[in-house]
């Protein structure tokens, strides 16, 4: 299976791009540094090296306090003889190896020897001897020791040979100290320039945000809602011109599609109730149990049940343009349950019924609209129930909200059902409900009172065998003031 590292968020990967951006920069930036001070410091060293050994002092080169400590002289005489060596030599040097071809000091040879006249001795021992002219001066160089590493100069004259060594630990220790301190500052410097481009990126994503927000403001009365764009910044202008067009669009075909369906429905109801009429007046003068009868009588149910559904396709209509009627007064959900309870042992005497319903549970509702909602639940849980089945009502008062839960035994949803059921004309397996009756439009309605009562209707998880709505309305303390009707 193929592993996704992809970062979903945008600032994330923004803050990260800047930061890896940054740190590369600084990394390279502070190599290059390190190398450049480096560099710099030995070639400032070399410079001391060589002015010190051209200066040809009878007394040793003098350094500065930081560099004594670390500064080494040896001086051997023509036959390789030492004359002078001092305290801090490196045992493992000697003029013999660092004067030897295969050295990277390249020494220069012993010029020829000055006449006796001009020789001067000065073989006191531990002292430095004077070099008379002419004097060679070798290339400085690097040489590592087992403990150490030595930046060494040597110069010739005639009968001395002058090396001098420092060694490069102090360099070394000052290095480290930047070091140090470039990997202390490259992580806050990295961290700082995170967070300033997640701030940043924010800030560009403003419009973006207006977007979201609005679109998840979108409902049926936010269909014109639209963002303005006179401070909008010029890169996000046509993206929030495209989705102002857009809603433009959505509203109006929002319109339309409302407006022809409850055009239709409306439209169709009149029709509907002179056919029904008709076909109850010809029922009345055909002849009894004739075969004229049972036609009549089957169209009349026919017509019953498309009369139904028109009113079901109108008050969705309604409730999609948000213009659904409410007639709420105070209304008592456990009277009603008490009333519709009888009703179950009519219409299922062999099913088991259970109730836990809590006395008084009161809410600001339409009555006619709450009583359909609760008959559909029920009517639900009778029809699509098993044989010699249960079925459980329980409605209480919890954190100032009813809940009113119907749950029957049934066969088991699949997943693709549960999230279908509410689907307008849904009806799951037609080839299992074909005989059972109803048009898929109960559950869909029933939400839809539901939410314009700012409640909400929703499928439960149950056990396997068990299925279960709950209905969620907010609790209402009774008023003695006139119910005045509500949109």
């Amino acid at each position: 299976m193929e592993f996704n590292l992809k970062i979903r968020s945008f600032r994330l990967r923004i803050a990260l791009l800047s930061a890896s951006l940054a740190g590369s920069a600084l990394i390279g930036f502070g190599f290059a540094s390190c190398l450049l001070i480096y560099k710099t410091k030995v070639d400032a060293l070399d410079a001391e090296i060589k002015s010190q050994l051209l200066a040809n002092n009878t007394r040793p080169p003098r350094f500065d306090n930081t560099l004594q400590k670390s500064t080494a002289l040896l001086v051997v005489d023509r036959d390789g003889e030492t004359l002078y060596q001092s305290n801090n030599w490196p045992s493992d040097l000697n003029s013999t190896i660092l004067c030897s071809p295969q050295s990277e000091l390249n020494c220069q040879p012993f010029p020829p020897p000055l006449p006796p006249r001009q020789q001067r001795q000065f073989l006191i021992p531990n002292q430095l001897p004077p070099l008379p002219p002419p004097m060679k001066l070798s290339q400085v160089s690097t040489k590592q020791t087992y403990q150490e590493v030595w930046r060494i100069g040597v110069i010739t004259s005639p009968h001395h040979r002058l090396i001098i060594a420092i060694s490069l630990s102090e360099i070394d220790r000052e290095m480290s100290v930047i070091r140090n301190v470039f990997s202390i500052a490259v992580p806050i410097v990295l961290i700082l320039v995170a967070i300033a481009a997640w701030w940043l990126s924010g800030t560009a994503l403003q419009p973006i945000r207006k977007v979201t927000t609005t679109i998840r403001g979108v409902t049926v009365k936010g269909l014109s809602q639209r963002i303005p764009m006179g401070t909008t910044d010029v890169e996000f202008i046509e993206l929030i011109g495209v989705f102002n067009q857009m809603m433009e669009r959505l509203e109006r075909s929002f319109q339309q599609a409302s407006r022809f369906s409850g055009d239709a429905a409306h439209e169709l109801k009149t029709p509907l109730a002179i056919l029904q009429g008709e076909l109850e007046l010809a029922l009345q003068k055909a002849e009894p149990a004739s075969q004229l009868q049972q036609s009549l009588s089957n169209l009349i149910n026919e017509v019953r049940r498309l009369s139904s559904i028109v009113r079901k396709l109108l008050l969705l209509s309604l409730a999609d343009a948000g213009q659904m009627q409410l007639y709420q007064i105070d209304v008592d959900v456990s009277k009603i349950l008490a009333d519709l309870i009888e009703d179950i042992e009519i219409l299922a005497p062999d099913l088991q019924v259970e109730t836990n319903i809590a006395a008084d549970l009161w809410v600001k509702a339409d009555k006619d609209l709450l009583t359909q909602i609760i008959q559909n639940l029920i009517s639900n849980a009778i029809k699509y129930n098993v044989p010699s089945g249960w079925l459980r009502i329980d409605c209480q008062h919890k954190n100032n909200l009813v809940y009113l839960t119907v749950t029957n035994s049934s066969q088991d949803i699949s997943p693709q059902d549960k999230e279908r059921l509410f689907e307008r004309f849904y009806r799951g397996d037609l080839s299992h409900n074909r005989q059972i009756e109803g048009i898929g439009l109960g559950l869909s309605l029933s939400r839809e009172i539901a939410r314009a009562h700012n409640g909400d209707l929703q499928l439960d998880d149950t056990f396997i065998g068990e299925t279960a709505f709950t209905l969620k309305l907010g609790f209402s303390t009774p008023s003695t003031l006139t119910p005045t009707p509500l949109s």
